[in-house]
Parts: C-alpha cells; structure tokens; sequence
C-alpha cells in the first residue's frame, strides 16, 4: 500500500509537471532545458517502484519468517504446557478412579458393619426381652470383668454356692481369714428397654418411673435373702451387679437416693468398671494378706534359726574350750614333761662319758714288763 502511495504521488507530480511547464514557458520566454522523455521516467519510476516493492517485500518476508519462529516457538511452548496439563489431567483422573474405589470400598465395608450392628442389637434387643437370657448375659459380663481382674473360679471365688440357712448367690468372693463376699448379678432391665423404645415424652416418663421402681424393689428382695446374717464369715456389705454402664449412669443421673438407700442397707451397686475396681482392692487385699502370712513365717522360721544358731555357737564354744584344754596339755607336755624326762638322758650321757677306759688283757703284760 505505501508503494502505491508513493506511485500516485510520483505519478500526480509528473502530470502537473507536464501541464505546468509548458504553461510557464508560454508565459515567459526563458530557455530552459528539455524535461525528459516522459516513457523514460515512468520507466525509472516503475523499476524504482519495483525495486521499492522488492525491498518492501524481502522486509516483509524477513519479519513474516520471524514473527513465524515466534510463533512456532510459542506454539512448541504451547505444545509442552498442553502436555503437561493433559499429564496433570490424566493423573488426577487416575487418582479420582482411585479415590473413587476406596470410597466405595469403605462405604461398602460400612454398610456391611452397620448390617452387623444392626443384627447384633437385635440380637441383643431379643436377649435383653427374655429374663433367662438377661442373668446369662449378666453373668457372662460378670465373668468377663472377673477375669480381667485376674479371678480363678475355685480359687478366688465359687458360683452359684448355697448358703446355710439363706439363699444362693450368684458369686462369693474368698477372701483372708476365711471370710468371703457376695454378689448377684440379676437386675430388673425390662422397663428400661421400654423407655427406651417409647415413642413420646409421657410413655418414656412412665418407663422411666416403673424401671427405677424395679431397682428399688431389686434391692429390697436382696435385703431379704440373708446373704449378710453370717456376720462371722461374710463381709459387712453385699454386691449388686448392673451388667451396663449405661444402665448405671441411668440410675445415677435419674435415682440418686436409691443408691444411697442400697448403701444405707449394706449393698453396693456396682457397674462393669466400678466392680472391676472393687475387685482390684480385694486381689489387692489378698495379696497383701498372703505376703503379710509369707512375711509371719519367714519371721517364725527366723526365730527358729536363731535359737538353733545360740544352741550351735554355745556347743561351739564347749567344744572350742576342749580344744584349747588339749591344746594346753599337749603344750605342757611338749616343753615342762619332755624337759623332765630329758634331764635323766642327759646325766645318764655325761655318767657314759666319765667312765675310765678299760685296759686291753693283751697289751697289760707288755705294760707290766715296761
């Protein structure tokens, strides 16, 4: 476009040009030189036209080539982030899959638990509907909290044991000195259930009330059993197990004066931790009395041992008083006797030595005749 700018231009010069001149030179008559051919301009004009356009057109392809490496350069750049990204998405598409499996296995995994609880509660639900099942399951708590303490059955305790001249309770726990300790574990559960399966206000208060009234009731029935008349073997207070903290804190939270009427009464309500607790006295207890009995016969068999030890020490002197004795004689013997009994030797010796030599019968004539 500038090329056919500067053509026009060019061109509109030479048409005035022509059109002027020949109208100064009739007006004045001055010689001037002869323009040029008009063919041979426009020639000059077109080649420099043409070599303008040349330049114009190798500029023009020389940014065209650059600005086409930029962008190549940026459409490879491009490139590499539109690979990245792709990466990026494929990842986490692999990851939601993932993710996505581990959610619906877990999900799975809960809803088969919360199918299992499900059963188990109303399993349990059953259970705690028939009386006979309540005292097993009772029981089997009792047994389980008594072995976390560390019980023996026969050794720590004895089940279902018929008093003399009272009932029979469900555990009696040996304790020193030949005394033991009660416990029963039947405990009145069905009025609970209700108030917890009420479906208004005023039904679950009714429930609520009956159900305390039964663990009333529950622990006047259990001061009428003569668990606690044998003063002389049986401790001052009695154990009444509730098989569920729950049920516990129930009776805590609603009730507070019948546990304090048990207490008056000698029994002792106790939930899973609470006799787990109670429990770890009386392990505690025993232990303490059997290592106080160790420790009194260690202490006999000591005073034993030192008896024997004075009797021993004293032969020991006796003897030793002999040995010195002898040893004494032996000494005695050694130096005063033997110094007697040498003292003869000796003299006999010097005597021996004092004797006058005899004279040989043969050599006394020769003598003579000397």
């Amino acid at each position: 476009m500038v090329l056919a700018v500067v053509f026009g231009v060019c061109l509109g010069g030479l048409l005035t040009g022509a059109f002027v001149v020949p109208a100064m030179r009739a007006r004045r008559p001055v010689d001037l030189p002869q323009p040029p051919d008009t063919g041979e301009l426009l020639a000059r004009l077109l080649d420099a036209n043409r070599a303008l356009m040349e330049q114009e057109r190798l500029r023009a392809a020389a940014e065209l080539d650059g600005k086409k490496g930029l962008i190549d350069q940026q459409l490879v750049s491009m490139t590499g982030e539109l690979g990245k990204v792709s990466d990026l998405v494929r990842e986490l598409e692999h990851d939601r899959h993932r993710a996505f499996g581990q959610l619906t296995n877990e999900l799975q995994r809960q809803h088969a638990g919360l199918n299992a609880l499900s059963e188990h509660t109303q399993q349990l639900r059953e259970a705690l509907a028939n009386s006979r099942a309540r005292g097993q399951w009772g029981e089997r708590m009792a047994e389980d909290v008594l072995q976390l303490a560390g019980f023996l059955e026969g050794v720590n305790y004895r089940k279902q044991s018929t008093l003399a001249g009272a009932g029979r309770p469900d555990y009696t726990f040996l304790l020193p000195n030949g005394l033991v300790m009660h416990m029963d574990v039947k405990f009145p559960l069905d009025n609970y259930v209700r108030h917890l399966e009420a479906d208004n206000d005023i039904e679950r208060a009714r429930y609520r009330d009956h159900f305390l009234r039964d663990v009333r009731d529950r622990v006047k029935e259990l001061r009428t059993r003569g668990y606690l008349d044998a003063a002389d073997e049986t401790v001052d207070c009695l154990l009444l197990f509730i098989p569920n903290e729950q049920v516990y804190a129930f009776v805590q939270e609603h009730d507070r004066d019948a546990i304090d009427d048990a207490m008056r009464h000698k029994i002792v309500l106790c939930s899973p931790l609470t006799l787990y607790a109670v429990l770890a006295v009386v392990r505690q207890a025993v232990d303490n009395f059997r290592l106080e009995r160790t420790s009194n016969e260690i202490l006999g068999l000591l005073r034993d041992f030192s008896l024997q030890w004075e009797k021993y020490t004293g032969q020991l002197d006796r003897v030793q008083q002999r040995f010195d004795s002898v040893a004494k004689e032996y000494a005695t013997l050694m130096t005063t006797r033997h110094r007697a009994l040498q003292r003869p030797l000796d003299k006999i010796d010097s005597l021996r030595l004092e004797e006058p030599a005899l004279v040989d019968p043969d050599v006394l004539p020769f003598a003579l005749e000397a």
